[in-house]
């Protein structure tokens, strides 16, 4: 689910912050910048979890074979 949980927050950080101007200075940093990104971590990982909890289905926690061999799907 990591990756799932970058791109989320990714998303969400491009959304609110499309709209910025595209300068920034190296030496000054931005702090509005690490607000969005810590706020945008915080939303993404508050919706993973209330997925993961209420929707079990959509995240399985553990591994299930899909395929089991049978008589008829052996050679012989």
């Amino acid at each position: 689910m990591g990756p799932s949980l970058m791109i989320a927050t990714c998303l969400i950080l491009a959304i609110r912050t499309a709209k910025w101007s595209s300068t920034w200075d190296p030496l000054t940093g931005d702090a509005s910048l690490d607000t969005e990104i810590e706020y945008a971590a915080h939303l993404a990982g508050r919706v993973m979890a209330t997925l993961c909890s209420r929707h079990e289905a959509l995240f399985p926690q553990r591994k299930e074979p899909w395929y089991k061999a049978n008589d008829e799907s052996v050679p012989k």
